[in-house]
């Protein structure tokens, strides 16, 4: 039943329906942090937002990412991060998901060493989604969080022994549309931050060693970013009268732009850093999206572009080397496989890759990874013992690497498809079903699909199309041209319906999906992320809170 919120802080409107809880959330002290928040970084966030189209205005003129001459000094000086507290030394296996009830509880139940909750990829950022994901966070803080499940008979609880809780934000570019502050939505990452914070530093720290609460920071592009939230972190502390430093985040190196900034970024953060994260699947979407203006730089099907690819093994060992030699945490990426029940030979099939891709991680001196599902969370955690006894390898200096602009720029080698093309916009069409029905992860053909493998599908579909690229991988080679494209949707839509079953298809948003999903690909100009216009779709206002209260 909706409710009113009383005495909000001056110059704050939420916009969204105050359900049963939320008023615990949504506390005047809360809101006033928050609006603090806001007013002294939004006209930052506005900047860097304005630098990154001036930055990719430069690299449609031609240009392509490099390293700054003018912080040459940074990466070639002698310093090191802040000292790792004790209770993240240890993160051979972290398991990842959105803040949903039921998943916060598994995920730390799961025997992985850190569990990442998401506001981010993994979410569909509704108003309720939001707001009880807090409210989860809060409860899973405090350690009374519980799951019913009606159907199974089943409740669900935490063990004694959990996983490590870091939490990830929203990116710098997305809105919370539902609380305004001086009559502008307020920024996401800032709200997502602030809200937690707020609501569960102490009891956090008193379990952690007076550390915390920890973090993941996705989506960066520069350094001037990551001093942003170094800021933030000052504030906060400060705010509250915690030491500086008790904050710790880990930045995923998911962006073209920031694998060139790495030491830079890790140098903002020094005080608050718990080292980078190989965030691979958004970072071939921004690959893509950041040379979408060359011509001579398509990618071959996604499906070819994996890590020992040698423009991504230069990534990832260039992260190994920096951050080690900076005293931190080098973490691997997410393999996407999931556990198949009535497939024992398809299972085995995905058991394998995903031992083989930890293997390699490990063996190239990752501290630790991400596992999709927590059925993987043994098998991933054996190949780090077994490979690494020790909590982490922060002693192993890489300098036998030495990556180049060249390495990190290197095209992927591989053909284009037609079945490459047909996946693609398969998988976008009911990425975004789910995501506006209010899905964020999605198993989709036997691998966990969030917004990041949604934009590699976007993105490639966009270059192929804008470019009438030709499918040199297919028997008999044809251009990629707006009118094929059509065809492939209305063709894609029927198989779909024939998968998901009529009743489903019927009562869902696939056409609707497919649509905006079409538009995203066939646009003269790429947009920045697929969920930028698609929020509009699952913004919902209140009449009840629409005026300040």
């Amino acid at each position: 039943m909706a409710q009113k919120l009383n005495q909000l802080p001056a110059g704050v409107r939420i916009r969204g329906n105050i359900a049963s809880g939320y008023e615990k959330i949504l506390t005047r002290d809360a809101l006033q942090f928050l609006a603090d928040i806001e007013r002294e970084f939004r006209p930052r966030v506005k900047y860097i937002l304005a630098c990154r189209k001036e930055q990719q205005k430069r690299y449609d003129q031609g240009e392509l990412p490099s390293f700054d001459p003018a912080t040459k000094a940074i990466r070639e000086q002698e310093w090191v991060c802040a000292e790792t507290p004790a209770v993240l030394a240890d993160r051979r296996v972290e398991i990842t998901g959105p803040v949903e009830r039921k998943m916060i509880i598994n995920a730390l139940n799961s025997g992985a060493k850190v569990f990442m909750s998401d506001f981010e990829d993994s979410l569909s950022p509704t108003w309720d989604n939001v707001v009880r994901g807090h409210i989860n966070l809060r409860d899973a803080v405090n350690g009374t969080i519980q799951y019913e499940d009606k159907a199974r008979n089943k409740i669900y609880k935490l063990n004694d022994k959990t996983a490590v809780l870091l939490v990830r934000p929203r990116g710098w570019h997305l809105q919370e549309a539902h609380i305004e502050i001086d009559g502008e939505p307020a920024t996401g990452p800032l709200a997502d931050f602030a809200l937690y914070f707020f609501h569960n530093h102490a009891a956090f720290r008193s379990k952690h060693g007076g550390y915390g609460p920890f973090f993941y920071l996705p989506k960066m592009q520069h350094s001037r970013e990551a001093a942003i939230w170094n800021a933030v972190f000052e504030k906060a502390q400060d705010t509250f009268r915690i030491p500086r430093g008790s904050i710790k985040a880990t930045v995923l190196i998911e962006t073209l732009p920031a694998v060139f900034q790495m030491h830079e970024i890790l140098y903002e953060l020094r005080q608050h850093s718990a080292g980078l994260n190989c965030g691979r699947w958004d970072y071939i979407f921004s690959f893509i999206k950041t040379v979408r203006a060359h011509p001579d730089r398509l990618v071959p099907d996604r499906v070819q572009v994996g890590m020992t690819q040698h423009f991504l093994k230069s990534y990832a060992e260039l992260l190994i080397r920096t951050c080690h030699q900076r005293g931190v945490h080098a973490m691997g990426g997410m393999a996407a496989q999931i556990p198949i029940k009535d497939n024992p030979a398809a299972n085995d099939a995905a058991f394998a890759l995903v031992k083989a891709d930890k293997l390699r991680e490990v063996k190239a001196g990752h501290d630790g990874t991400w596992a999709a599902h927590p059925g993987l969370i043994k098998l991933v955690t054996d190949v780090f013992d077994q490979n690494m006894p020790q909590p982490n390898q922060l002693r192993m200096k890489r300098t036998d690497v030495n990556v180049t602009e060249h390495d990190l720029l290197q095209m992927p080698k591989g053909v284009r498809t037609l079945e490459a093309l047909r996946l693609n916009t398969r998988v976008g069409i009911q990425y975004l079903e789910a995501w506006l029905t209010g899905t964020g992860s999605v198993p989709l053909y036997n691998l966990m699909e969030d917004a990041a493998t949604a934009e590699i599908s976007r993105v490639q579909n966009w270059q192929w199309i804008h470019y009438n690229a030709l499918l040199n991988g297919d028997p008999v080679p044809v251009k990629v041209t707006k009118e094929l494209f059509a065809k492939v949707v209305e063709e894609e839509l029927w198989r779909i319906e024939r998968e998901v079953g009529s009743q489903r298809f019927s009562s869902g948003r696939f056409q609707e999906a497919a649509k905006l999903f079409a538009k995203q690909c066939t646009t003269d100009e790429l947009d920045d992320f697929l969920t930028l216009e698609a929020y509009n779709y699952i913004t919902t206002f209140s009449p009840i809170n629409s005026a300040r209260l």
